[in-house]
């Protein structure tokens, strides 16, 4: 057995073990991870992710990765990673783990569960975004409940777990190939369709999809309640991001935040302890008044009636003048 990746394990944590591993695609590996004693793992449900603690990844120390599979036997957890080569190294690590190495992991949750039956499940999922979708559909199959699954790739040969999906779900799965145009990928108005209190919509994979399939679901009426969707990072920085100043009305201080960081990590950096979870714009804990200034909102967790009443997610919102004024 190979030395261990990872620092000492709490009582909120596990160690697991690397049991196999495999390519699905050029881009995405298949990883399979249990107790070295091969003791039964914490239960988990459709949509739940874990947290793999990545070695030297300094202030945000781990990464999600959904979880592929159904709880089956209890045994195994498996995740499927895409590399970035362009990200923060944790696909790099996780795309370099050797069998018999053993990693920390937190136990799993569940931000992206499935409604309660009975209902429809409308599953949409792009390249990576499948993992969370995938265990959806296995439960649903295993479950006999409705479903219909919509993915969609670059080809075939960048698609993973094509073949598992065509066995599992049938015609009951629509595949999608785009070959980098955007333009002949899903055709999200006509299968989104007229909203039904029978169904709901889980959407998975990158941000345009995810954004596109929200607006038009609303655009045809869905309500927000049924539509489900979950992210795998914060939104990119642009060429319109700025720095600011950060006036905390409460204590007084002025915090510099320089253009590419957001108001979480600058307040972080300047050692005030604010509320925050996702780092993604989905929970809404970060949100915090603001007294004065200007952001582009980039959230998913607030409405425009909240925005409007100067409710801001720190870890997503971009300024968009020289100073901010918070109510911390």
């Amino acid at each position: 057995m190979q030395s261990s990746s990872h620092s000492s394990p709490t009582p909120d944590t596990l160690v697991l073990e690397l049991t196999a591993a495999q390519a699905l695609t050029p881009e995405v590996r298949r990883l399979q991870l249990r107790r070295p004693d091969g003791q039964r793992l914490p239960a988990f449900t459709a949509g739940a992710h874990i947290r793999v603690h990545i070695p030297g990844a300094g202030a945000e120390p781990t990464r999600c990765y959904s979880l592929v599979n159904s709880d089956g036997d209890g045994l195994i957890y498996e995740i499927a990673v895409k590399r970035e080569c362009a990200g923060r190294g944790g696909s790099q690590f996780m795309h370099q783990l050797a069998i018999g190495q053993q990693i920390l992991v937190t136990p799993p949750k569940n931000d992206f569960a499935l409604h309660k039956p009975p209902h429809e499940a409308l599953l949409i999922a792009g390249g990576i975004g499948i993992t969370p979708i995938l265990s959806m559909t296995r439960h649903l199959q295993a479950t006999n409940r409705p479903y219909a699954l919509h993915y969609g790739a670059r080809s075939a040969a960048f698609m993973p777990y094509l073949q598992e999906i065509e066995a599992l779900a049938g015609s009951r799965a629509q595949l999608y190939f785009d070959d980098g145009n955007p333009s002949r990928g899903m055709p999200l108005a006509s299968l989104l369709g007229a909203p039904k209190t029978s169904r709901h919509v889980y959407v998975c994979g990158p941000r345009a999809l995810i954004d596109a399939t929200l607006a038009q679901a609303l655009h045809l009426g869905w309500p927000r309640s049924q539509i489900h969707f979950e992210l795998f990072s914060a939104p990119a920085t642009t060429a319109a991001d700025r720095g600011t100043t950060i006036d905390l009305a409460r204590s007084g201080r002025q915090i510099d935040v320089p253009a590419g960081t957001s108001m979480l990590d600058g307040l972080i950096a300047a050692g005030c302890d604010p509320l925050f979870d996702c780092r993604r714009g989905e929970c809404g804990m970060c949100a915090v008044h603001m007294l004065d200034g200007e952001v582009e909102h980039r959230d998913y967790a607030l409405s425009d009636e909240q925005h409007s009443e100067g409710l801001v997610c720190i870890c997503v919102a971009r300024a968009r003048s020289n100073r901010i004024t918070l109510d911390l």
